[in-house]
């Protein structure tokens, strides 16, 4: 699955992960941490929406 921050457009990517945040290939959007915010403009992870 992929979810995109809806202010910024960028897109976290489960398969991939975020190395630059230390979130490994594989790690469910719903595992990551309620405090988790988009490295790029730092809104919420409730900003982010999922992708078809």
């Amino acid at each position: 699955m992929v979810y995109v921050c809806q202010v910024c457009g960028w897109m976290y990517e489960e398969e991939a992960g975020c190395p630059e945040m230390d979130i490994t290939p594989g790690t469910k959007f719903e595992e990551l941490p309620d405090n988790m915010e988009c490295p790029i403009c730092h809104v919420s992870k409730e900003e982010f929406t999922q992708e078809d």
